[in-house]
């Protein structure tokens, strides 16, 4: 009995050592932000967002902090492009800097740059993506993995949320719209197969999934910004109902 129930747990054992050998880096990600992605869902402003509650001055503002992640995210990965892991997801048809100034003048004119700010929140998260990328470059893969494969799913759904919210035309979702990218699922698929193929050399698997869970709660403080100008819209009540139903 002894040794059946030793044998079955090791055979467990191995079958979990063999797994996380096998796994790819994009299903490990996926695997490791199970929980940061369940929490990001669930934060007060996301969970607003997909109720159709979007406040016009905190969407702007999300923009806002939006254009400064991607510019740096953007800038620095470009810096980086020959180094052979981020040469393998290097895609330009993600780049979001360009859409996201577009939207930007849509909502505040020509002068755009000189009305927008970091927050608190975004002020963190540029600061970690030019930290990643002056000491361990391979970090900004996490980055961009989160950021972009978030933006070709769940992001067309804010999209037309966004849209109906807003009552805003197309020439105002921009960063929501790849142009460049024909069928996105066809898209991930072969970015995914792009990320399983990385041969690390200056950071391992493990420490671009940790990063990838940084970069999630990055993410959700940035999205946490927009509560404030939302409960001064629609109230304190209001919003508590909407976040607790």
């Amino acid at each position: 009995m002894r040794k059946s129930y030793s044998y079955r747990y090791l055979y467990v054992l191995y079958s979990k050592v063999v797994t996380v050998f096998v796994m790819g880096l994009a299903k490990r990600i996926r695997e490791g932000t199970k929980k940061a992605h369940k929490d990001a869902e669930n934060s007060s402003a996301v969970v607003c967002f997909l109720k159709g509650v979007v406040e016009r001055e905190s969407y702007i503002s999300l923009l806002g902090d939006l254009y400064f992640v991607y510019s740096t995210l953007e800038r620095e990965v470009e810096k980086h492009k020959s180094i052979p892991s981020i040469k393998a997801i290097y895609r330009t048809q993600l780049n979001r800097t360009a859409a996201l100034e577009k939207d930007l003048k849509y909502f505040l004119g020509d002068d755009w740059k000189d009305q927008i700010t970091m927050s608190d929140a975004c002020v963190r998260y540029v600061d970690r993506l030019n930290k990643v990328s002056r000491t361990q470059t391979e970090l900004l893969i996490a980055h961009h993995y989160t950021r972009y494969m978030g933006d070709l799913s769940g992001g067309q759904v804010l999209k037309n949320i966004t849209k109906t919210s807003l009552q805003l035309p197309n020439t105002a979702l921009n960063f929501y719209t790849f142009t460049r990218i024909k069928d996105p699922a066809e898209f991930k698929v072969e970015y995914r197969e792009s990320l399983d193929g990385i041969k690390f050399t200056g950071t391992t698997e493990e420490d671009v999934v940790k990063e990838a869970v940084n970069a999630f709660g990055y993410n959700t403080a940035i999205l946490a910004n927009m509560e404030g100008n939302l409960v001064k819209s629609i109230g304190k009540v209001l919003f508590s109902y909407l976040t607790r139903h």
